[in-house]
């Protein structure tokens, strides 16, 4: 798959312009995604030096990007007929999604089993409880 994964918040805590803490276990399944041969494009908020430190942090760590806010590594506005500022990707990992962004593990467990939100919610949903078959009288005294 190809996935955007967004900068601020999401990879690391969000201190722009500085660069927070790495979230725990970001990094780790971002390197496992890259072994499994999914291409990551970093999609940021950030520009020019603000860009190059972040790229740089990844780096430094052992992630490499497919692309940094683009497509593909070549793509420029006069290069590419079809350009266009939306993403042509998968999945989007981004701390500003609906509902938030889940811990990394759960994040590589919905890319590696191809599981749906929908999907992971329903394994957390608690079953029915059947409803009970005694009347008010019994349920107040115990009789059946």
């Amino acid at each position: 798959m190809i996935i955007a994964i967004d900068f601020d918040g999401t990879i690391v805590e969000d201190r722009y312009p500085g660069i927070g803490r790495e979230k725990a276990f970001a990094i780790e399944t971002l390197k496992k995604l890259v072994e499994e041969k999914h291409q990551l494009v970093l999609w940021t908020v950030r520009q020019g030096k603000l860009l190059e430190d972040a790229v740089r942090f990844c780096r430094e760590r052992g992630v490499e990007f497919y692309a940094v806010n683009r497509d593909y590594p070549e793509e420029e506005a006069d290069n590419n007929v079809h350009y266009s500022r939306k993403l042509k990707v998968d999945m989007f990992i981004d701390d500003r999604n609906l509902g938030g962004l889940p811990d990394w593990g759960t994040i590589y467990r919905m890319v590696h089993n191809r599981l749906t939100y929908e999907t992971l919610l329903e394994e957390y949903e608690e079953p029915e409880v059947a409803p009970s078959r005694s009347g008010l009288w019994s349920r107040l005294f115990g009789k059946s």
